[in-house]
């Protein structure tokens, strides 16, 4: 197995080069250094709005709801519903990527973004705010799973940690800086601003993507010009069961359940804040409780960095170990320290520091940064993995850890303030401390005991 893995492992040695640069697409390879950089700020970029989108209400709820004649549960629940749509948005838009190209699918999902977000800013009523706010988390994960092969295509192993921990950086960031932002907009003028801030920033996207994504051929026009059937191989691509299919194999569900559970807590932290932040600190208006989320956003940006460079060091560290095989599992051993102890630790302590009013909200900002650390270093070695597991199945792959990401995101946003209400914040994040143990145990596995290749 390891002499199958090492021939593997030499063949992308022969992949595309450009300056020296390997990559795993040969349109891609065409590109000069600063487009390649260039590219990951868009990928970076949009995964940022569309996270932001998503979390953004989070610290208005009151003053939407007033607007819309709901109440701030009702926006809570239908966020959840967003988070669902951003879920299941890949088994739709990568399909048509396959069709289409992936520019151009890349492109679409943008136009939607900007029209939905237009929508949403000018709502006159809760089921039209509600319908474009699932349609733009529609557009959700493709962002990212794109994001990823885009990296994967552009970036040698050896540094395609890095490039996926500042793709990191736009997708983490933008759950907590929507709040933040929020906060500044709702304490000044209207919430329907943070809309139209929304919309700005996804027309920024669109034109940056139009003028610089790479073109990546079709697989549909690839295969009929291979005498493949094109209408069969169309109903193929749209099937999801060729999605749902690979959490059949062990190593890709396990991967994508430990990344569920990281997602709990990010969820957790971010829904609960207004809920139980403001009254224990009398944070009387959203400009100081928006100001809060800050603290988790900077513990994202920061692990999404530290991350990348941890998991590129591991990857080195193992081909040295192996004399020169390296495999796609040994980058999870970076996220061991994360899972066992620091997420661990921060979450016991953000809570019950919570629970019995101890430590005041220095303790509560100081753990809510360290979660955020927490989160991401043990999130980019999972990231990358599924990005590399099975190189002929990218997106598919991707595609089916964030399925699983936003069902586990779209269950704590529901859940985390009834739980709150009725075991306490300690006990809350007790179970986010057990289910981060619990992904130290799936990852240790992979890393160590699972077979070196996917079957």
């Amino acid at each position: 197995m390891l002499s199958q893995a090492r021939e593997e492992d030499s063949s992308e040695g022969s992949l595309p080069t450009v300056n020296g640069v390997e990559c795993d697409n040969a349109q891609a390879s065409e590109l000069q250094p600063w487009q390649r950089y260039l590219v990951l700020f868009i990928v970076s970029w949009n995964c940022l709005v569309v996270t932001s989108a998503s979390t953004s209400l989070l610290v208005a709820t009151p003053e939407i709801a007033a607007t819309l004649h709901t109440t701030p549960e009702i926006l809570n629940a239908t966020n959840s519903g967003v988070l669902l749509a951003m879920g299941f948005s890949s088994l739709f838009w990568s399909p048509l990527s396959d069709i289409v190209g992936r520019r151009v699918s890349y492109n679409a999902s943008l136009v939607v973004l900007f029209t939905s977000s237009i929508g949403t800013a000018v709502a006159p009523q809760m089921s039209v705010f509600t319908a474009m706010r699932i349609l733009s988390g529609f557009t959700g994960t493709w962002f990212m799973v794109a994001g990823q092969t885009i990296i994967a295509d552009l970036f040698p192993p050896l540094v395609r940690g890095r490039a996926v921990g500042c793709q990191m950086v736009g997708t983490v960031a933008g759950t907590a800086l929507g709040p933040s932002i929020g906060g500044i907009i709702i304490t000044y003028d209207n919430w329907r601003w943070i809309y139209w801030l929304q919309t700005c920033q996804a027309a920024l996207g669109l034109v940056l993507s139009f003028l610089y994504i790479p073109s990546i051929a079709s697989r549909v026009r690839q295969a009929t010009e291979g005498g493949k059937d094109a209408p069969q191989h169309l109903g193929q691509l749209f099937n999801p069961i060729r999605v749902f299919r690979l959490f059949l194999k062990s190593q890709i569900l396990l991967a994508d359940l430990a990344c569920g559970f990281l997602a709990v807590t990010q969820y957790a932290l971010l829904s609960s804040v207004r809920h139980i932040i403001n009254p224990r600190f009398n944070l009387t208006t959203p400009l100081i409780s928006g100001l809060f989320y800050l603290s988790p956003g900077i513990g994202f940006m920061v692990g999404s960095l530290a991350g990348g460079r941890l998991s590129d060091h591991m990857v080195k560290r193992w081909i040295a170990k192996r004399d020169g095989l390296r495999l796609p599992k040994d980058r999870l051993n970076s996220g061991i320290v994360h899972l066992f102890f620091i997420l661990p630790a921060s979450s016991l302590l953000y809570g019950w520091g919570l629970h019995y009013d101890f430590g005041g909200i220095p303790l509560a900002i100081i753990m809510a940064f360290w979660i955020g650390i927490g989160l991401m270093g043990a999130w980019n070695g999972l990231n990358t993995y599924t990005g590399e597991v099975i190189p002929d199945r990218r997106s598919d792959v991707v595609c089916s850890k964030y399925v699983l990401q936003y069902v586990f995101a779209a269950s704590a946003t529901g859940m985390i303030v009834p739980m709150i209400d009725a075991i306490g914040v300690g006990w809350s994040f007790t179970i986010c401390a057990f289910l981060h143990l619990a992904g130290g145990i799936i990852v240790v596995y992979v890393a160590r005991y699972a077979p070196d290749k996917v079957a």
